[in-house]
């Protein structure tokens, strides 16, 4: 994700999940403090997230990396000064170049405050970002971890999470159902869980 920042957590969040999960917990154990690294920029992570869509973590950090040198800054304000063409020749699709696109007009145009969402619970900060063409439950999630810095986010739509969730219990498959039981013991600090869970996916 080319930043610096680290999801923070300590030992309250550590001490809650080992108690309620003793799986987790020995996980947990095995693999030590987990530093994820996170975006200081809410628009950042967003837009990092709009590009990550079904692709790999590394695809995504170089296609990243042709915006930052082609377009410059990753800001509302200078991504609404290109057109969607030179935003897709950065290795996007035309969808996720629209996104982007459409998404920085319309804060420059004072139709979209990522700054009002860090006042807002969860459910209305997704309902928000859902309203946004091209961004679904995935991409909200991901900005609330890594944008917003939210304590209690499970992704059931995060193949890694799901792989690392599948991997812990030992389960050949993994509905929703099953995910949301085994998710209930993580909170209301999910978010902490999905960091070990990521790793435990690899």
């Amino acid at each position: 994700m080319l930043q610096d920042k680290v999801f923070r957590y300590g030992a309250k969040e550590i001490q809650h999940l080992k108690a309620n999960d003793p799986m987790l917990g020995a996980a947990i154990e095995q693999l030590g403090s987990i530093q994820r690294v996170i975006m200081p920029d809410a628009f950042q992570a967003l837009v990092y997230a709009i590009v990550g869509q079904l692709i790999s973590v590394k695809a995504a950090d170089a296609i990243w990396s042709r915006m930052v040198q082609h377009l410059g800054d990753i800001t509302s304000a200078n991504l609404a000064g290109y057109d969607v063409e030179t935003i897709k020749s950065c290795g996007l699709t035309m969808k996720k170049a629209q996104t982007i696109h459409h998404l920085s007009t319309r804060i420059e145009e004072g139709s979209f405050s990522m700054e009002e969402l860090k006042q807002l619970p969860d459910q209305e900060v997704m309902a928000l970002l859902k309203g946004i063409k091209g961004v679904g439950r995935w991409t909200a999630e991901m900005v609330l971890i890594h944008g917003l810095e939210r304590q209690d986010i499970v992704s059931f739509g995060d193949a890694a999470i799901r792989r690392g969730m599948m991997r812990l219990y030992g389960l050949s498959e993994l509905d929703e159902t099953t995910f949301q039981r085994y998710r209930a013991n993580y909170s209301p600090y999910g978010t902490v869980a999905s960091l070990y869970l990521w790793a435990l996916s690899t």
